[in-house]
């Protein structure tokens, strides 16, 4: 049996778009010998503290984090969305607490947008309960592809983003977002490590906005995720190391549906990106102490 040690730093609850409750995604990480996870809900920290509470008498380490929606402007001029993961950030922070509650009345307002739309593009969902039950969490898209899919409307979830929720669909409505650059500058106030995810899905190769990034404070990139093919994680890890970046990882899970396995654990992140995400938040607390 290997002795590696391996860890998910890009984990979903029901506190954003995730099917897990918060223990329940310790109880698989426990399932899958994973070291540690990273909780990193979509502009929400809410489900940390039970995670943490869950974790109680194993030696599952948490990492705090959250994924802070944001947009930047492309090679080509155009805006494109990118998302922003922080790790180690103070969950306390009345200033994140701040922001993030801006961020939560803009998401449900956008909630009541895509349902509008979907009505007149004749799909009327029968139980829109969970838009009154979304209380402290996050709300997002794949709350209504899973409505949608289980009420038979779509075929499946990505039937749902294919055909109304995805960019320049019927149903679209894009995010409420701060920048990149303000993104990257809110998880650095509140002690945080910003580290860019998924770069596959933004144009990583304009080593423009990538060193403009860099500047403005970026430390990391998701270099390993369950959607990056063997061909883009050398490229990100030949990036990490031109620009001198820790290299995360993670599965990006957001629990079980439709009999379909969690992502959790599938992408062996090794260990030794939580060993590096811990000398730069060390380093970091030290510099604020003296």
């Amino acid at each position: 049996m290997s002795s590696e040690k391996y860890v998910d730093l890009h984990v979903h609850t029901n506190y954003s778009d995730g099917a897990f409750s918060p223990a329940e995604v310790v109880e698989y990480a426990k399932k899958m010998n994973l070291a540690a996870i990273s909780i990193t809900d979509h502009d929400s920290v809410d489900g940390i503290d039970e995670a943490l509470r869950a974790t109680e008498g194993s030696s599952l380490e948490i990492i705090p984090g959250i994924e802070l929606s944001s947009s930047t402007t492309d090679c080509d001029g155009q805006i494109t969305e990118m998302h922003i993961l922080g790790y180690y950030i103070d969950c306390k922070s009345e200033k994140l607490k701040e922001s993030l509650s801006i961020f939560r009345k803009a998401r449900l307002d956008r909630a009541y947008k895509i349902l509008e739309k979907l009505r007149e593009n004749g799909v009327n969902l029968k139980n829109e309960s969970f838009l009154e039950n979304v209380g402290k969490k996050s709300i997002g898209r794949m709350h209504f592809a899973k409505a949608m899919a289980d009420e038979g409307l779509v075929k499946s979830i990505n039937d749902a983003f294919q055909r109304y929720l995805a960019v320049n669909k019927p149903a679209y409505v894009p995010k409420y977002a701060m920048t990149a650059e303000e993104a990257i500058k809110l998880i650095l106030s509140v002690g945080g490590i910003p580290v860019m995810a998924h770069p596959y899905y933004i144009h990583y190769a304009d080593k423009i906005l990538f060193k403009s990034l860099v500047e403005s404070g970026l430390k990391g990139i998701e270099v390993w995720h369950s959607k990056h093919p063997e061909s883009a994680v050398k490229k990100f890890l030949a990036l990490a190391e031109e620009f001198d970046l820790v290299a995360t990882g993670g599965s990006d899970c957001h629990g079980a549906y439709n009999n379909e396995h969690p992502l959790m654990g599938r992408i062996k992140v090794p260990y030794s990106a939580v060993e590096n995400l811990k000398r730069i938040n060390d380093k970091e607390q030290l510099t604020k102490n003296n």
